[in-house]
């Protein structure tokens, strides 16, 4: 909190990948709501307020934040999302495709609730292409995840995604045994990523496949067209609902 007072955003790339390396646990294990709802309301309810809240209405109120970043869903709880963020957009050990999708929020707001983010390849295919459009400086990114989100899971409703971009299945021993490791491990770095599991990871070519097909789509996307101009020279602020499960 100290570190972010100017930027409270700012935190949610620096909590995610420590929060995971801290809290070492299995994905059943992290399912369970009442996990994030003991840690929003009984350990940390300050940082929760302080992340997320409202501005006071009157002189008289003090802030508030929203009652689902306390015991919301997955990808609302104030906690959940980032440790779920760092489960599925990591590669491995390496926590740094995690940084820089918490650093978009529309990537944990939007992103974060599609079931097709649960193949890993996918997940980190989706932020090549922010990378790609990133580095070709296209304005209001935002957009381009708001639309690229609903894209990649109506694409997937008739792509399979596992046959075109396989994935090597994930080493459950690895992770129990970075699990275990837990109990003697030192507090995790401030200044550098921590490790996470060594449980293998994502095959190159399987990423390059789905970046080529996201960004087919993309182009073509109705979505952003105005006026016909070409999808990433407009933005039409795009707004997703929940797309199930």
């Amino acid at each position: 909190m100290r570190r972010f007072t100017e930027r409270r955003t700012g935190a949610d790339a620096w909590l995610a990948p420590r929060l995971h390396a801290t809290l070492r646990m299995t994905r059943a294990e992290a399912a369970n709501p009442e996990l994030w709802n003991f840690m929003s309301l009984a350990v940390a309810p300050d940082y929760v307020i302080w992340r997320h809240r409202r501005a006071a209405t009157s002189e008289m109120s003090t802030p508030t934040a929203p009652a689902d970043r306390f015991v919301g869903a997955h990808y609302k709880n104030a906690f959940a999302r980032l440790w779920w963020a760092a489960e599925m957009f990591r590669d491995g050990e390496d926590y740094r495709s995690v940084e820089f999708a918490c650093s978009n929020q529309d990537v944990l707001n939007t992103a974060l609730r599609l079931n097709s983010i649960d193949h890993r390849p996918t997940a980190l295919a989706l932020l090549q292409v922010l990378r790609n459009m990133a580095t070709r400086r296209t304005s209001r990114l935002g957009d381009h995840v708001n639309a690229l989100a609903p894209e990649i899971n109506i694409v997937g409703s008739t792509l399979m995604y596992d046959v075109i971009a396989p994935a090597e299945p994930p080493d459950a021993d690895a992770v129990l045994d970075w699990i275990a490791e837990g109990e003697s491990a030192p507090t995790v770095p401030l200044e550098s990523l921590p490790d996470g599991p060594r449980d293998g990871k994502v095959l190159k070519s399987s990423v390059d496949a789905l970046v080529k097909i996201f960004e087919k789509v993309h182009e073509e996307s109705p979505y952003l067209r105005r006026r016909g101009a070409p999808a990433e020279e407009s933005g039409s602020g795009v707004s997703l609902a929940k797309p199930g499960g």
